[in-house]
C-alpha cells in the first residue's frame, strides 16, 4: 500500500488511518479533572458527542470477587462457608463455565486453605485466582499453591499517583511494570487491576501504560489481562459522553488504541451512582469479555455488580443461559440468610423476600387470571419462586384467592376462585383486623388459622403440607 498511514483495520476489514501512538504523558501536576468532580459540588457528565461502536465479544462471562472485595466490606467468611458458595457458583455457573473465576486472598492461613479446598474440587471453572501484594515473595507463594493467575494493584488515576503513592507518572509506570515483570518471571499470569480508571488520563496515562503492558505479555509470552476498575462508581454508559466517565470509550481505547484484546479485558463497578449492573453491561456491549461481580453486590461502600443480575443480563443479550442454573441463586440467598446470618434487603430483585411478592389488590386480580400480567418471567422456573400475594387491607378477594392457590399448590380445576365462599370468609377476618387498627401484613400462620375457620364454616377441607 502507498500510504503507510493507511491500514486495514482487522476488527473490521476496512481501510482505516493508523492511529496515533499514544506516550506517556509525565505532566508536573495532577490531573484531577477538577471540571468533572468538584468535591464541594455533585460530579458532573459531560458530553463531547464522540460515539463508539458497539463492539460486543462472541464470547462473554462472568468472573466473581465475592472472596476478595465482597469481603473487605463484611466480616471474613469461614473456610467453611467459602467452599459451600465456590460449590454453588460452580453449579451456577454450568457446564460452559460463564462464571469463570473466582479470586481468592492469600494472606493469612484461613485464605489459604480456603483456596486450597475449592482448588482440591477440581472444577474446571470457576477457575481459583489469586490476590496478593505485589512482592516477589507474594508471587511465589502463589505458584508454589498452583494457581495461574493473581490480580495486581496497579492504581491509574493522579489522585492515586500523586496524593497517595507520592509518585509521577513516570515513577508510577516503571514501578507498576517492575511489579509485573516480577510476576511474568515466576510463570504467572498478572491481572492488572487499574484502580480508579474512571478518574484517570485515558490516554496520557492508560492507553501508553497498557501499550507497555502488551509489550512485556509478549516478551514473556504470557498474556497480561486488564482490569479496568471504576472504584468510586463514577462511570456512564450514555452514548457520546466523554471519557473518563464514558464506558464506552474506556473499553473502547482499550481494545482499539492499546490493542487488547477482548478477552484480555475485564470491567469491575461499583454502585456509587446505582449504576453497576448498567455500566457492567455496557462493557461487555463495547469489547469487553469480562465483567466482575460479587454475590448479591456485596463489596465496598455501595458495593460491587451483583453476580446474580448479571446472569440475567447475560441471558437477556444471548437469547439463552448457556446451561447456567439459576435456580441455585435462590438456593444460595437461603444459605446467607439461615447460614451466614446476611439479611438480604427484602426488595433486592430476583433474591430478596418481596421481590416477585404484590401487595395491591388490582395487581393481584390481574395475577389469578393470568400471572404473565405482573411478573417478570417464570420465577417458579428459573428460581423455584412462585409469584406471591401478600394479604393486607388492600388485597381483596383476588389477593386472598392467590394467598391460598399459591400456598396450596393449588392448579387448574383445583384452584379457588374469588367468587369461593372460603375466600370471603377469609377477606371478612382480614377487614375486621384492619378495622380494628391493625397496620402490619398478615403472617402466613394468622392466614392458615383463618383459613381453617372458613373451611369450618364452609365444610370444606384444605391439605396442609
Amino acid at each position: 500500500m502507498d500510504n503507510p498511514n493507511i491500514v486495514v483495520n482487522p476488527h473490521n476489514n476496512l481501510l482505516t488511518f493508523e492511529e496515533h501512538f499514544y506516550a506517556l504523558q509525565d505532566v508536573d501536576e495532577p490531573n484531577t479533572y477538577r471540571n468533572l468532580f468538584p468535591y464541594d459540588e455533585i460530579p458532573k457528565i459531560v458530553f463531547n458527542q464522540r460515539v463508539v461502536p458497539i463492539n460486543m465479544p462472541e464470547k462473554i462471562w462472568i468472573t466473581d470477587t465475592t472472596f476478595r472485595d465482597g469481603q473487605q466490606s463484611r466480616a471474613p467468611y469461614t473456610t467453611e462457608q467459602i467452599v459451600r458458595l465456590y460449590d454453588y457458583m460452580h453449579r451456577l455457573g454450568g457446564p460452559n463455565g460463564i462464571i469463570r473465576q473466582s479470586e481468592f486472598f492469600l494472606y493469612s492461613k484461613k485464605d489459604r486453605d480456603a483456596a486450597y479446598k475449592c482448588m482440591e474440587r477440581g472444577y474446571e471453572f470457576p477457575e481459583v485466582t489469586a490476590w496478593i501484594r505485589a512482592n516477589k515473595k507474594d508471587f511465589e507463594l502463589v505458584k508454589n499453591m498452583g494457581i495461574k493467575e493473581t490480580g495486581i494493584l496497579v492504581s491509574c488515576s493522579d489522585y492515586h499517583i500523586f496524593y497517595k503513592m507520592k509518585m509521577s507518572r513516570r515513577q508510577a509506570m516503571d514501578h507498576y511494570l517492575s511489579v509485573v515483570r516480577e510476576c511474568l518471571e515466576t510463570g504467572v499470569r498478572p491481572r492488572c487491576h487499574l484502580e480508579d480508571i474512571t478518574r484517570s488520563d485515558i490516554y496520557g496515562f492508560v492507553i501508553p501504560f497498557c501499550l507497555e503492558l502488551e509489550k512485556l505479555g509478549k516478551e514473556y509470552g504470557i498474556p497480561v489481562k486488564i482490569r479496568a476498575c471504576d472504584t468510586m462508581g463514577f462511570g456512564v454508559n450514555f452514548t457520546g459522553a466523554a471519557i473518563p466517565r464514558s464506558v464506552p470509550g474506556i473499553i473502547y481505547g482499550l481494545h482499539t488504541h492499546a490493542g487488547v484484546p477482548s478477552e484480555m479485558i475485564e470491567w469491575h463497578g461499583h454502585n456509587d451512582f446505582y449504576k453497576a449492573v448498567t455500566n457492567s453491561t455496557t462493557a461487555w456491549l463495547y469489547g469487553a469479555c469480562g465483567v466482575n461481580c460479587s454475590l448479591f453486590g456485596i463489596g465496598e461502600r455501595t458495593g460491587n455488580t451483583p453476580l446474580e443480575a448479571m446472569v440475567f443480563e447475560y441471558a437477556q443479550l444471548k437469547g439463552t443461559l448457556d446451561g447456567m442454573d439459576t435456580r441455585v441463586i435462590t438456593e444460595m440467598a437461603e444459605y446467607y440468610e439461615k447460614e451466614i446470618g446476611y439479611k438480604i434487603p427484602s426488595r433486592t430483585p430476583f433474591v430478596g423476600k418481596n421481590f416477585n411478592v404484590t401487595r395491591a389488590g388490582i395487581h393481584a386480580d390481574g395475577l389469578l387470571k393470568n400471572e404473565e400480567i405482573y411478573n417478570i418471567f417464570d420465577t417458579e422456573k428459573f428460581l423455584n419462586r412462585p409469584v406471591l400475594v401478600a394479604v393486607s387491607n388492600t388485597s381483596g378477594l383476588a389477593g386472598i384467592a392467590h394467598w391460598i392457590n399459591t400456598y396450596f399448590k393449588l392448579k387448574g380445576d383445583d384452584a379457588i376462585a374469588k367468587t369461593d365462599p372460603i375466600v370471603a370468609h377469609v377477606k371478612d377476618w382480614v377487614d375486621q383486623e384492619y378495622a380494628s387498627g391493625r397496620v402490619t401484613v398478615l403472617t402466613d400462620d394468622e392466614l392458615l388459622a383463618a383459613i381453617d375457620r372458613a373451611c369450618e364454616a364452609c365444610n370444606k377441607k384444605l391439605a396442609h403440607e
